[in-house]
């Protein structure tokens, strides 16, 4: 199965979110590679918020281009094979903690945000990782800094779109 199918299967999967949900279908429907960067119409991102639910905290990052903390994510690549493997393959490089593991349920979130030219838009699909007892994170090339927030502090140095994606990660998790 391609990328771009394994993508629609789960979005038509995915629920919640319907106007937006369908905006992707719509999205990937109209492009047959809008799964990939080269898509300047806009193109699918995965994304992986990085929680340690024992220690009540995230890990983000600093996010060299755009100088805002974000969760790890990024353009999928050609030997990703799922949406999914992608997003956990982009938490585990920008972070660099081996042992991720995905939260189950599939994707937590969709957010779809413009970005600059010569691509327009970023459709991401937003997962959550959970981190291994005392993970040890680095700072990769496409980050500034990495750190951890308790999750009352994410409010106050991360978008709203960081903190929706957070009070879904919670809520699945019961904490």
């Amino acid at each position: 199965m391609s990328l771009h199918d394994e993508a629609v299967l789960v979005l038509k999967e995915y629920e919640g979110q319907e106007e937006l949900r369908q905006a992707y279908l719509d999205h990937l429907a109209a492009h047959p590679d809008g799964v990939w960067k080269a898509c300047t119409a806009g193109h699918v991102t995965a994304s992986a918020l990085v929680i340690d639910p024992e220690r009540g905290r995230v890990l983000l990052t600093l996010h060299r281009k755009l100088r805002m903390w974000l969760q790890m994510g990024g353009h999928c690549e050609p030997q990703d094979a799922s949406l999914a493997a992608a997003a956990l393959r982009e938490a585990t490089e920008e972070s660099g903690i081996a042992g991720l593991s995905l939260l189950p349920g599939g994707p937590v979130r969709l957010d779809r945000h413009p970005i600059p030219p010569p691509c327009h838009c970023h459709y991401d699909v937003q997962y959550a990782v959970l981190a291994p007892q005392d993970a040890r994170h680095e700072v990769s090339d496409e980050s500034l800094d990495v750190r951890w927030f308790a999750y009352d502090e994410v409010a106050d140095v991360a978008d709203a779109s960081v903190v929706r994606l957070l009070d879904a990660t919670r809520a699945r998790l019961g904490v």
